[in-house]
């Protein structure tokens, strides 16, 4: 499921980058690529918890830009360890802190985070968002059980796209959830967005409101809660307000608030990861696999449009060339094997020297024929040529036509009569080489036509014995013995 995912994932990326933002389909499969990141991070986790069932509790600290988030760590941490700045965007790496935890029982976390590298906090560096870093909490803090807990980047500026990755990865490890917002960000559709996706991870989760007014903290708590039961289903969770603190002061957590984060971790439960992981998927299977599923239709209709082009194209074939009143090549082909076989041992000789004296003018008339058919050496090539190209024309008009009658998959349509115009040349080519293989083998087939109609007409002495004292008379009547060998071929046939 993980490689199918993940497949899934690239290939909206390549279409996405093809989009024009103006497609009302861009914004769609931007939210669609983060569900399916979020879905192989929650992936990954499972696959994190069978090989290292003792992996130590995850607490992550997420929320929007300047929220406060970097704040709430330390001061959980009891330490300075986040580094904070009034500047939005200051940190753009996951960062995790063992608070009573040794980093070595974190050891199966480089393989959670894949194609990231674990590097020390000093070494992380601000163009480079493929990475993240794991340091021991040198401080004690009573507010925090054993675990690790992670300050996150944010999720909603501008920049958020180039590590949001790491984002989402942090997210999905995670047993428990705080999420920080502050009076200004707390209504934000992204913060609400993400945390209607995640309910299906079923994260114990806190909410700190920061940087509140004093006085205000019981409207905007109020005003929180009714924003969760409007998004989620689940009951609204315990809520800490922090008060605003001028710098370089730090924000006090509430003492009645003291347990709430220790509650946290008896409530993850990481037994029910794969009914978890489950109901994820089988929520969005369906839009996820939406344009997939277009995309089967579209090429549905279009071996409809191929099967229906080269059933024209065999209906004029027949038209044009094996019914045609003038063009009966394969059956004067026929005829001629048909009089070598009809040749009688030890007179053939003789009269073949006979027959080429008499009909020299003929045969010469003949020879000319031929040299001028070498270039063209059959009426049957020169009709299938025109097909295949009639039909490449036909179907180039039809494809742009589905473009614009089938809005839906007007992108694959336009895709397809790109690559349809693009190697015409190449499809031509391969079908001319197609043709002629096919015209070299059906002269084997002209050749077995003969030989059974020689077969047949064995079964029929007398009318064999007829035919070669006619054909061991005279050349001279040349057309009337073809005439006489037709209408008595045509009978047995």
């Amino acid at each position: 499921m993980l490689e199918f995912i993940q497949l899934l994932k690239q290939r909206y990326e390549i279409v996405l980058q093809q989009l024009d933002r103006k497609n009302s389909r861009f914004t769609e499969y931007q939210q669609r690529i983060e569900q399916l990141l979020h879905a192989e991070a929650f992936i990954r986790k499972g696959q994190l918890l069978e090989n290292q069932p003792a992996l130590p509790l995850q607490i992550a600290v997420i929320g929007p830009t300047q929220a406060g988030k970097s704040s709430v760590v330390n001061l959980l941490l009891n330490s300075a360890s986040a580094g904070v700045s009034p500047l939005a965007g200051y940190t753009v790496h996951a960062q995790g802190f063992c608070h009573r935890v040794p980093i070595e029982d974190c050891a199966g976390l480089q393989q959670y985070f894949g194609r990231f590298q674990q590097l020390q906090r000093d070494a992380l560096r601000p163009g480079r968002y493929d990475c993240y870093s794991l340091s021991p909490s040198a401080a004690d803090s009573s507010l925090l059980p054993d675990c690790v807990l992670w300050d996150t980047p944010d999720f909603d500026s501008i920049d958020s796209a180039d590590y949001r990755e790491g984002v989402v990865r942090t997210i999905a490890l995670a047993d428990a959830v705080i999420l920080v917002v502050s009076k200004e960000k707390y209504a934000d559709q992204s913060v609400w967005d993400l945390m209607k996706f995640i309910e299906a991870y079923r994260q114990p989760t806190l909410v700190c409101v920061n940087k509140l007014s004093e006085g205000s903290e019981a409207v905007i708590l109020d005003s929180l809660r009714d924003k969760w039961r409007q998004t989620r289903s689940d009951p609204p969770p315990p809520m800490v307000a922090l008060l605003f603190q001028k710098a370089p002061a730090q924000p006090q957590w509430p003492a009645q608030a003291a347990r709430l984060v220790a509650d946290l971790a008896k409530n993850a439960v990481r037994s029910k990861h794969a009914d978890k992981q489950q109901q994820l998927i089988g929520r969005y299977w369906l839009p996820w696999l939406e344009p997939v599923f277009s995309e089967h239709h579209a090429q549905r209709h279009w071996q409809t449009l191929v099967d229906q082009c080269l059933a024209d194209a065999l209906r004029d074939y027949r038209r044009d060339y094996l019914n045609h009143p003038h063009h009966y090549e394969t059956f004067q082909n026929a005829l001629l094997n048909l009089l070598t076989l009809l040749e009688i041992p030890g007179l053939a000789r003789i009269l073949g020297k006979t027959r080429r004296a008499m009909t020299w003018p003929f045969r010469k008339m003949m020879d000319w024929s031929n040299a001028k058919s070498a270039a063209n050496p059959s009426h049957e090539l020169a009709v299938l040529q025109q097909l295949g190209e009639h039909l490449l024309i036909q179907l180039a008009d039809r494809v742009l036509e589905k473009t614009e009658t089938e809005p839906a998959d007007s992108y694959w349509w336009r895709e397809n009569a790109m690559a349809l115009r693009q190697r015409r040349g190449e499809i031509l080519m391969a079908y001319q080489r197609a043709v002629d293989s096919y015209h070299q083998d059906f002269q084997q087939d002209v050749e077995a036509a003969a030989q059974r109609l020689y077969r047949k007409l064995q079964d029929q002495p007398l009318v064999l014995n007829s035919l070669r004292a006619t054909r061991a008379t005279t050349d001279a009547g040349q057309c009337c013995w073809r005439f006489r060998l037709a209408a008595s071929v045509y009978k047995i046939w």
